[in-house]
């Protein structure tokens, strides 16, 4: 049977997951009368909530004689240090671009690394059914994009495909046929080349680690694509680091593979296929696994460095341990360490007192999905704000710049400039309209200045506008940057907030809080209308008397509360905050900065 590895490339959103199902279905996957889900390929709790690809999946369609191990890619650039890898495992890919947005941020960066990694594109419009899809506008966009990204002559010869992966077509012309995807099935066998590996099947194996994931059954996992030669269960291995020294010798016991949305186990993996194998105990991501004749690692690709950090800590606040059954600052070690390993864009250090982590990690977002997780798992955590890696060039002071792309309605164009060149210290690229009544804005800001601006811009934009970023390069540090300009009220007793209390609170300013709810000093229970940090009584109850009055009893009527979800929680908070995260509820709180934090601090304006 022939082999084929692709990799599905889009921005959140796109239509990729979509696309893939349509796939599994046309293919024969599934049986006739085989229950489906709708994208089947997000997996994960959150990235079914969410709608993102976060975790990068593989699974595996025959398509007239020829197995096509089809590869799904996170859409976030937050992910990167998934997609750097799995593109190792493939010899082509699809690039699906809706076509009425073009292409954006995320496609530019995925794609940028699967052009440099030498890989030959398939482009595909999709969404081309909907009524504002400008198709010709799109396809022009991305062969710039291309040109931009420094793609050769062979990879700009691509071929065009239009479809729509909801209604499951693709066709080679616009007004083709629209009956079903055997067209990008065909185009994939016919412009991906076969797996360069199969030539090296007589060679001794060799195998680079892309993945690592664990199963309570067989433990430790390893999934990567067979470099050379055979393997078959039963047979001794080593792993090898990339510098190529020793880790561990193991035997073999699984070898597993993809073959639809399951993996299945396989007696012999042969060059150039995607398989899982277990039986190692120490080796991990971008390791080589190899015959015992073997004492040269394969090259493994560099991931790009992170760019934020945050502090992680035991939750100390007076109502630790309500919610959550893990609380220690030993498991909350262990379980960061087990991540960093899994995900090579994060890494892990301990602060001088042993209490707290500094992770750091490429966005927000991928710190988000980090707390969700621990939480969902029953983690207690107290969270810092997020700051900003600097690094050291030749004497000058850099810090990390991302390319902003926003699609805003016109009348607030103006709003949005102002906030990202003038407060924020961004360099304005470019303006130009994106369809009626829209302006598409492209600008070079710090991402000091973008942590905590998604909420402003949504309050700016009246909800209406997108925003979109990745990171672009390292610039000389831009000078201080204003942070959030209004203060907080912040609890100064102990106990259960009062409707009353709180009523006459709201003309201080937005409450995050409602009335019965849990409070304690030093707790921040809303936004202050002025710049200034107010203390305040939540549980003032009214004075009562034995004396009523028709007329005199005026009706307690509260706005409802600002509910801030995590990563608004995390953006919001200032240096001397903190967000306390358990199972159930996200609040924000005050904290001593000690002499080397607000050192820190300093430093980083």
């Amino acid at each position: 049977m022939e082999l084929r590895n692709i990799a599905i490339i889009a921005h959140v959103d796109h239509g990729k997951t979509t696309l893939v199902d349509e796939l599994l279905k046309q293919s024969g996957t599934y049986r006739d009368n085989q229950a489906t889900t709708e994208r089947a390929m997000d997996s994960n709790d959150i990235e079914r909530e969410r709608g993102i690809t976060i975790l990068a999946k593989a699974t595996s369609v025959e398509w007239e004689g020829t197995r096509i191990n089809i590869v799904d890619t996170p859409g976030h650039a937050d992910f990167g240090g998934e997609v750097e890898r799995i593109l190792n495992m493939v010899d082509g890919v699809v690039l699906l671009v809706d076509a009425a947005e073009g292409p954006m941020p995320q496609t530019k960066f995925v794609t940028s690394k699967a052009l440099a990694l030498g890989l030959r594109p398939i482009v595909v419009l999709n969404k081309v059914d909907k009524p504002d899809a400008e198709p010709d506008r799109a396809l022009n966009e991305v062969f710039d994009l291309f040109a931009n990204l420094g793609a050769d002559d062979d990879q700009l010869d691509f071929p065009v495909l239009y479809a729509s992966g909801r209604s499951g077509w693709a066709d080679v012309q616009l007004d083709g046929p629209r009956k079903d995807l055997s067209a990008l099935f065909e185009l994939v066998v016919r412009h991906v080349p076969a797996p360069k590996q199969l030539a090296k099947a007589e060679e001794p194996f060799q195998m680079l680690a892309t993945t690592l994931s664990a199963d309570p059954f067989i433990g430790r996992i390893l999934t990567g694509r067979v470099e050379a030669g055979t393997l078959k269960v039963g047979a001794s291995l080593k792993a090898l680091t990339r510098t190529g020294e020793r880790i561990e010798q193991f035997r073999v016991t699984k070898i597993l593979a993809f073959r639809g949305l399951s993996q299945q186990p396989i007696d012999e993996a042969v060059a150039g296929d995607i398989v899982t194998i277990a039986g190692m105990t120490k080796a991990t991501v971008a390791d080589t696994l190899c015959d015992l004749s073997i004492d040269t690692a394969l090259p493994a690709q560099p991931i790009d460095p992170p760019t934020i950090s945050v502090t992680f800590g035991i939750n100390d606040s007076p109502l630790a341990g309500k919610d959550g059954n893990k609380v220690q600052s030993r498991v909350i070690r262990e379980r960061l360490l087990r991540e960093s390993e899994v995900n090579v864009a994060i890494k892990v250090e301990d602060t001088p007192g042993g209490e707290a982590f500094i992770v750091s990690g490429r966005g927000e977002l991928q710190m988000g999905v980090l707390i969700e997780n621990m939480r969902r798992e029953g983690f207690e955590l107290s969270i810092s704000r997020p700051r900003v890696i600097f690094k050291e060039e030749d004497g000058v002071r850099m810090e990390p710049v991302e390319e902003v792309i926003v699609d805003v309605d016109d009348e607030y164009s103006g709003a949005v400039i102002e906030k990202l060149t003038g407060e924020r210290k961004g360099d304005l690229v470019e303006m130009k309209p994106a369809g009626v009544g829209k302006t598409r804005i492209v600008a070079h800001v710090p991402s000091r200045g973008l942590i905590g601006y998604h909420g402003q811009f949504l309050t700016d934009t009246r909800g209406s506008g997108v925003l979109n970023r990745i990171f672009h390069g390292w610039v000389p540090h831009k000078g201080p940057i204003q942070g959030r300009r209004q203060g907080v009220l912040i609890s100064m007793e102990n106990g259960t907030s009062v409707a009353y209390a709180l009523w006459n609170l709201e003309e201080r300013g937005k409450l995050f809080i409602g009335a019965q709810e849990a409070v304690y000093v030093g707790m921040l229970i809303g936004e202050h209308s002025r710049d200034n940090d107010l203390e305040v009584n939540p549980l003032k109850g009214k004075k009562l008397t034995n004396v009523r009055a028709s007329g005199t009893d005026e009706a307690v009527r509260l706005t409802p509360p600002v509910r801030m979800s995590l990563e608004e929680a995390i953006a919001y908070i200032d240096d001397d905050e903190l967000v306390e995260v358990t199972p159930k509820i996200v609040r924000l709180r005050k904290r001593e900065l000690d002499p080397h934090e607000r050192k820190r601090a300093a430093r980083a304006e």
